[in-house]
C-alpha cells in the first residue's frame, strides 16, 4: 500500500510537523507474530494475540485534520517522584467513527526520521511510522456520545519509561489507521530515574540480587545499592550494567517496529546476609557531577538457613502476562486475569517469603515496551520478595536459534529479554536451568525450551539437583518448568495422544521417581489441574487429600491460569487426574516444619482456596523404598 501525503496542503505546527516522513530507508513491513504465529492484521476479539499485533502500523497513512485535535494533561509528571501517574486526554474529531482510536508512543518522535536503515529494501515506498504505540485505546472507550459528538475524553495510566510521550488521534481502525492528530509532548520530571527493583535469590543461600532499570549508562552514572539491616548500619554495594540493541533480536516485530530501547538493568550482589533479617535499601546513581539520584525506600527479609525448622511459604504460577489498568490494550481479552493474580499477591504480600513465576512471563511477543509495563505492574512484589523465573515459549522460541521447539512464540525476542530483564542463579542465562534452596526447600528449576533429554547438558543437570538434595534437611523436593513434562489433561495434549509435552515424561519421569521429588509443577496450559501421586500412568497412593507416610510417587500440578487467556480441557477422563479449574489461580505452599506441608490452590478472582491437600510424614518415610527408587542392598553382614 502508498501513502500519499499531502504536505504543501497543510500548514502544520511541531509537534505534527514532525510527523512528515523524511524518507529514510527503514525497516520492513515485517508481520508481527504473537504466540502461535498469528499476524498484523488479525481481527479484533480473538484471545491469544498479542494487542499490540493488531496494530499494522506500517500501514499507517497521513490524514492530519486541523479540525481535530487532542491535548494532553498534564505534561510534567512525577513532580512528586512517582514512577506512575494518571494523565487526562481530550480529543475531538469532526468525522467520529466507532473504530477511532488512540495511540501513545514514547519517544514522542515517532516519525519516520527515527526508523534504522534497512538493508534491501525495494518497496516503492516505505512506512510514514516505524514503531509501534506502547498502549493504545479505543475513543469511544467510557465515552458513549463519542460518535454523536465527537468529543471524548480518555484516562491513561502511565508509567517513568525513560523517554518522553505523545497520544495520537488514528481513525481507519487497527487495520488502516490514518493519522489525522497529534498531542503535546508528556514527560517524567526524571525519565532516567532507578525503578522497578526485582528481587532474586543468588548462588549461596545468604546471598540477595537486586536487578532495576534506569536510563543511566556507566559513562553517565555509577550504580549502587545503599543497603543494611532495619535501623542498623547502611554500606553501599556496585552494581554491574547490561544493556542490548536492536541487532541482538532475531526477527520482528523485536527487531522492527516492536522494538525500544530497553534502557541499563543494573544488578547489584547484596552478600552474607543474616538469616531471616529485615534490611532495607535505596537504589542510587552517582553522577560524575558529584550529585546523586535515588529511588524511594524498599526492604526485604533474607532467606531462611537451608533445612531451617520454621514456616515457609512460597507462591508458584505461570503465563501471568501483564495488563493495563486503564483499560488499555485490553479489547482482545488477552491476558484478563493479570491484574487479579497481582492484586491478590500484593494483598497477601506480608505472607509470602518467594515467588516462582514458571515461564511465559511478559508475552510482550517481540514489543519490548510491555517489560517496563510488567516490572512496573509487579514491583510492589517483586521489590520485597524474591521473583524468580523460568523461561517459556513466550521469552526464547524463535527458529534456528537452538530453541527446542521451532516456533516465532518469542516475537523474536529469543531469550535476550528474560536473560537480562531478571537474574536468576543460573551458570548460564542463555540456558535457563537453576536450583534454589529456600529453607526446607529444594527447587531444581528446568528450561523446557531446551532439550531435556536423557544424555543432554540439561537432562545431566536435573539430575544433580534432584540427587543432591538433602532431604534431611531440606525434604521439600519441588520441580518446576514451563512446559507440562508430566501430565496434563489439556485438549491440545489429549489431540496429540501424550496429555502432556512428547518425550517429557518418558524422559524425566523415572528422575521423578527415583529421587522421590513431591510435587511437579508445570505453567504453559492456562489452567489448574492436579493429580494423585502418579507414575507410569497409574496412580500409586489412593488418598487425595491427607497424604501420609511414604507418598510412592510425585504429584503434577498445572498451574498455567496466571492471567492469560484459559485452556480448554479435553472431554477424555485420566483415572489420574483428581482436580480440574478452569479459572485463574495460583499455588502456595507451606512447610510448616520438616514434617508438615500444605499445598493450596487459590483462584486469582478473590484469593479463596479451592483445592488443598497436606503431606505428613517423617524423614524415615522419604528414604523408604519405592518401586523403581530402591537403592541396591548387598547380603553381606
Amino acid at each position: 500500500m502508498q501513502i500519499f501525503l499531502r504536505e504543501k496542503r497543510l500548514k502544520m505546527k511541531d509537534p505534527a510537523r514532525q510527523l512528515l516522513p523524511l524518507l529514510v530507508k527503514v525497516l520492513t513491513a515485517a508481520v508481527a507474530f504473537a504466540g502461535g504465529g498469528t499476524s498484523v492484521g488479525v481481527p479484533a476479539g480473538i484471545a491469544g494475540v498479542q494487542p499490540l499485533a493488531m496494530i499494522a502500523i506500517h500501514m499507517a497513512s497521513l490524514e492530519l485534520d486541523r479540525s481535530a485535535s487532542i491535548k494532553v494533561s498534564p505534561n510534567l509528571l512525577g513532580l512528586q517522584k512517582d514512577d506512575t501517574e494518571w494523565v487526562k486526554v481530550e480529543l475531538h474529531s469532526p468525522k467520529p467513527s466507532s473504530d477511532d482510536w488512540v495511540g501513545v508512543f514514547s519517544p514522542a518522535n515517532f516519525n519516520a526520521s527515527t526508523c534504522p536503515t534497512e538493508v534491501g529494501n525495494s518497496r516503492e515506498q516505505e512506512p510514514l511510522i516505524c514503531s509501534s504505540p506502547i498502549k493504545y485505546q479505543f475513543a469511544n472507550y467510557s465515552n458513549a456520545e463519542y460518535i454523536k459528538t465527537g468529543k471524548a475524553t480518555l484516562r491513561f495510566q502511565m508509567i517513568n519509561q525513560r523517554s518522553d510521550f505523545s497520544f495520537a488521534l488514528f481513525r481507519g481502525g487497527l487495520a488502516n489507521p490514518k493519522l489525522i492528530a497529534v498531542s503535546n509532548t508528556v514527560s517524567f520530571a526524571n525519565p532516567e530515574a532507578p525503578l522497578y527493583p526485582r528481587l532474586a535469590q543468588g548462588k549461596l543461600w545468604n546471598e540477595m540480587t537486586i536487578t532495576w532499570t534506569s536510563g543511566y549508562n556507566i559513562d553517565e552514572a555509577l550504580p549502587f545499592v545503599e543497603w543494611g539491616p532495619n535501623d542498623g548500619h547502611q554500606t553501599r554495594s556496585p552494581a554491574g550494567t547490561l544493556t542490548f540493541s536492536r541487532n541482538d533480536m532475531c526477527g520482528s516485530p523485536a527487531r522492527t517496529f516492536g522494538w525500544r530501547h530497553p534502557g541499563y538493568i543494573h544488578t547489584s550482589f547484596l552478600k552474607e546476609l543474616w538469616p531471616n533479617t529485615m534490611y532495607s535499601y535505596k537504589l542510587g546513581h552517582q553522577l560524575f557531577n558529584g550529585s546523586y539520584v535515588w529511588s524511594k525506600a524498599y526492604s526485604f527479609r533474607a532467606s531462611p538457613y537451608p533445612g531451617q525448622d520454621s514456616l515457609q511459604r512460597v507462591i508458584i504460577f505461570g503465563d501471568m502476562g501483564k495488563a493495563e489498568r486503564d483499560g488499555s490494550n485490553e479489547f482482545s481479552n488477552y491476558q484478563p486475569g493479570s491484574l487479579n493474580t497481582t492484586d491478590q499477591l500484593i494483598k497477601d504480600l506480608d505472607n509470602i517469603d518467594v515467588v516462582f513465576h514458571i515461564g511465559d512471563i511478559t508475552y510482550a511477543n517481540g514489543y519490548l515496551s510491555q517489560w517496563d509495563q510488567f516490572t512496573a505492574q509487579i514491583e510492589p512484589i517483586a521489590s520485597a520478595v524474591p521473583y524468580m523465573i523460568a523461561s517459556g515459549n513466550h521469552e526464547r522460541d524463535w527458529p534456528n536459534t537452538g530453541s527446542f521447539y521451532n516456533t516465532m512464540d518469542s516475537g523474536g525476542e529469543c531469550g535476550v529479554l528474560a536473560e537480562t530483564m531478571f537474574y536468576v542463579p543460573a551458570d548460564n542465562r542463555a540456558k535457563f536451568w537453576y536450583s534454589t534452596d529456600f529453607g526446607m526447600f529444594r527447587f531444581c528449576i528446568a528450561d523446557t525450551e531446551h532439550d531435556w533429554r536423557k544424555g543432554t547438558e540439561q537432562y545431566k543437570f536435573i539430575e544433580h539437583c534432584l540427587s543432591t538434595a538433602d532431604r534431611q534437611k531440606q525434604p521439600w523436593l519441588i520441580f518446576l518448568a514451563h512446559r507440562v513434562l508430566g501430565y496434563s489433561s489439556d485438549s491440545w495434549y489429549a489431540k496429540e495422544g501424550t496429555f502432556a509435552e512428547p518425550m517429557g515424561r518418558e524422559s524425566l519421569e523415572l528422575l521423578w521417581q527415583k529421587y522421590r521429588v513431591d510435587i511437579a509443577l508445570f505453567g504453559h496450559v492456562h489452567n489448574y489441574e492436579r493429580t494423585c501421586p502418579v507414575y507410569q500412568s497409574q496412580c500409586v497412593n489412593n488418598e487425595e487429600s491427607n497424604y501420609v507416610g511414604t507418598m510412592n510417587g510425585t504429584i503434577h500440578v498445572v498451574v498455567g491460569g496466571g492471567g492469560s487467556h484459559l485452556s480448554e480441557f479435553s472431554n477424555v477422563q485420566t483415572a489420574w487426574s483428581l482436580y480440574k479449574d478452569y479459572d485463574h489461580g495460583f499455588v502456595k505452599l507451606t512447610a510448616f516444619n520438616h514434617s508438615s506441608l500444605l499445598f493450596e490452590y487459590k483462584k486469582s478472582s478473590n484469593g479463596r482456596v479451592y483445592d488443598s491437600f497436606t503431606i505428613s510424614r517423617e524423614y524415615k518415610d522419604v528414604l523408604a523404598c519405592v518401586h523403581d527408587s530402591c537403592s541396591p542392598t548387598t547380603l553381606a553382614s
